[in-house]
C-alpha cells in the first residue's frame, strides 16, 4: 500500500507492522500544514455477510468513540479520524516519535534496578489509572506498545486491544455474536483474558510480568508451551530466586501476577497507591543503584555509609533497652502469648465484635495521636481457610476507608497453616498498615491483627512478630 492515499488525504508512508488483526502504517496527512506524519491502523472483518459487516461498524464506532475520550490524556495518542473503506475499517491516531521500552529492557536493553523499576511501574499505572477510570481496559500492555515520548521523556500508552476485536468477532445462525480470537500478547496474557473474559485487573497482571522481566531479564514470551516458571505447588509465577529485591516490592509484584484475577490488584489506582505507599526508595536502595552504575566512584562512600550505619545502630541499641516479655493466657479460650512489659493490655470479650484481648503500645511522645496494638480475635467459621480469604478481605474493605491489600500470601500461626493480610487504608485522617494473620482450628477462626500509623509500621514489625511467632493455640 505504500505511496497509496486511504479516506482521500493519508497517503501512506511505510507499514509498521502487522499481525492477525490487522496492520498499520505511519502516513502523512496531506490536507495539513506541514503534512504531519501520523498512525494509521488498517482492519478487515473476519466475514463480510451483512449483518456481521453492520455488528462490526457498530463495535468500529464504539471503540472509536472510547479512543476519542482517552486520546484527552495527554500521554495517550488522539484519535484523528475514522472511517470506512471498501467494508474495511481505519483508524488515524497521532504519532508518538520516541522509542518503546522494549529497548529499555531486556532482552534488548539492560536489567534495571529495583529504583528504576519502581520508577517504571508508576509511570505506566499512572497512565493505566486513567484509562481504568473509564472502565476501559487495554487489552494488549506489553513492551512495545509502551512508548517513551521523544519530546518529554514520558511514557504513553498505544494500541489499545479492544478495536481489534472487529476482526474476531463471528456471527452464529441465531444473530449472536461472539469473538473467536483472545486479544493480547502470549507471556503478558493472563489466564482469564486468554479465554476471552478480561477483567481490568488483567492490565495489572500485565504491568507485573513487565516488572518480572525489567528486573529479572526473564523474556515471558521466550518459555514455549509451558509459560513462565511456575511453583509447583501453588501454581504461582516463581520469579523470585532470579534477583534480590525488597520484601516490599516482592510482595506488591506477586500480587499483580496472581493466578485469580480476583486476588490482583483490582485496578491501576490500588495498584499504584501499593507501590506510593513505599513512599521515599530508602537511601541505601539508592546507593546500592549508583554503585553497579559506577563502582569505582562510589566504592569510598559506600563504605563510609557503612560504618556510618553501624555506627548508628549500635549507638541506638544502647539508647534502646531490651524489652522484657511477659505471658498472657486465657484458658477459657486455649491461647497464650507473649508481650512486651511496657504494653497495655485491654481484655474486651466482645459477642459483636469477637475481639477478645488488645495489647496497646506506650506513647511515643506526649503529642503521640496513635497507639499502636494487636488484637486477638476469635470468630465462628465453619470454612476453608481458602474461603475465609475472601470473607477476612471483605471485612477490611468494610472497615477502612481506602482500602488497599498490598500483600496476600500463606504462612503459619501457633504451627498450623494460616493466611496473612498485608494492607493499608484510613480511619478519618489517619493512615494505616496492618498485618492480619489467621488460621482454623476446629469451627473458629484465631485471628491475630497488627495495627500502626503507616509511619511507625516498621518500627513496631520486629515487636509484632515476635508476638505472633509465641502466639499458642491449646
Amino acid at each position: 500500500m505504500q505511496g497509496q492515499t486511504i479516506g482521500g488525504r493519508y497517503q501512506i508512508l511505510t507499514q509498521l507492522g502487522q499481525g492477525g488483526f490487522g496492520k498499520t502504517f505511519l502516513a502523512q496527512d496531506m490536507q495539513r500544514p506541514g503534512n504531519p506524519q501520523c498512525v494509521i491502523k488498517h482492519f478487515k472483518p473476519l466475514s463480510t455477510d451483512a449483518y456481521t459487516l453492520g455488528e462490526a461498524k457498530r463495535l468500529f464506532d464504539q471503540e472509536a468513540l472510547i479512543l476519542e475520550k482517552l486520546g484527552k490524556h495527554d500521554q495517550i495518542p488522539q484519535l484523528l479520524a475514522h472511517f470506512e473503506e471498501n467494508q474495511q475499517f481505519y483508524l488515524v491516531q497521532e504519532f508518538i516519535s520516541g522509542h518503546d521500552i522494549t529497548q529499555e529492557i531486556p532482552p534488548l536493553g539492560e536489567r534495571l534496578s529495583e529504583y528504576e523499576t519502581i520508577k517504571l511501574l508508576k509511570e505506566i499505572l499512572e497512565v493505566l489509572a486513567f484509562v481504568h477510570q473509564h472502565n476501559v481496559i487495554h487489552l494488549d500492555l506489553k513492551p512495545a506498545n509502551i512508548r517513551r515520548r521523544q519530546l518529554d521523556n514520558k511514557i504513553v500508552l498505544i494500541d489499545f486491544g479492544g478495536v481489534k476485536q472487529i476482526t474476531t468477532e463471528m456471527t452464529n445462525s441465531q444473530g449472536q455474536t461472539s469473538f473467536t480470537v483472545a486479544i493480547g500478547t502470549y507471556g503478558y496474557m493472563p489466564s482469564e483474558q486468554a479465554s476471552c473474559a478480561p477483567q481490568l485487573s488483567s492490565d495489572i497482571y500485565a504491568v507485573g510480568i513487565i516488572a518480572i522481566q525489567a528486573l529479572t531479564g526473564i523474556n515471558p514470551a521466550d518459555f514455549g508451551s509451558q509459560g513462565l516458571p511456575r511453583n509447583p505447588d501453588t501454581g504461582e509465577i516463581d520469579w523470585r530466586n532470579q534477583i534480590s529485591v525488597s520484601q516490599q516490592l516482592a510482595e506488591i509484584i506477586d500480587t499483580m501476577v496472581l493466578h485469580d484475577f480476583r486476588q490482583r490488584y483490582p485496578t491501576a489506582k490500588s495498584a499504584l497507591q501499593a507501590l506510593e505507599m513505599l513512599e521515599k526508595i530508602p537511601d541505601t536502595t539508592i546507593q546500592k543503584t549508583l554503585q553497579l552504575a559506577r563502582p569505582q566512584k562510589f566504592f569510598l562512600s559506600a563504605a563510609i555509609t557503612a560504618v556510618v550505619a553501624t555506627i548508628s545502630l549500635w549507638l541506638l541499641q544502647l539508647q534502646t533497652p531490651r524489652q522484657n516479655f511477659l505471658t498472657y493466657q486465657d484458658s477459657s479460650y486455649g491461647i497464650k502469648i507473649q508481650y512486651p512489659e511496657s504494653w497495655k493490655i485491654q481484655e474486651t470479650p466482645n459477642l459483636i465484635t469477637k475481639k477478645l484481648v488488645t495489647f496497646l503500645s506506650p506513647k511515643q511522645t506526649d503529642t503521640d495521636d496513635f497507639q499502636e496494638f494487636i488484637t486477638i480475635t476469635i470468630e465462628n467459621f465453619s470454612g476453608t481457610l481458602k474461603e475465609s480469604q475472601d470473607l477476612f478481605i471483605k471485612e477490611v474493605q468494610a472497615t477502612l476507608s481506602d482500602a488497599t491489600i498490598v500483600n496476600k500470601s500463606e504462612t503459619t500461626l501457633a504451627k498450623k497453616r494460616a493466611n496473612q493480610l498485608i494492607f493499608v487504608g484510613k480511619d478519618g485522617n489517619k493512615n494505616l498498615k496492618s498485618l492480619q494473620i489467621w488460621t482454623l482450628k476446629g469451627n473458629q477462626a484465631y485471628v491475630v491483627t497488627y495495627l500502626a500509623a503507616i509511619n511507625d509500621y516498621d518500627r513496631f514489625l520486629p515487636t509484632a512478630e515476635k508476638m505472633i511467632e509465641s502466639f499458642e493455640i491449646n
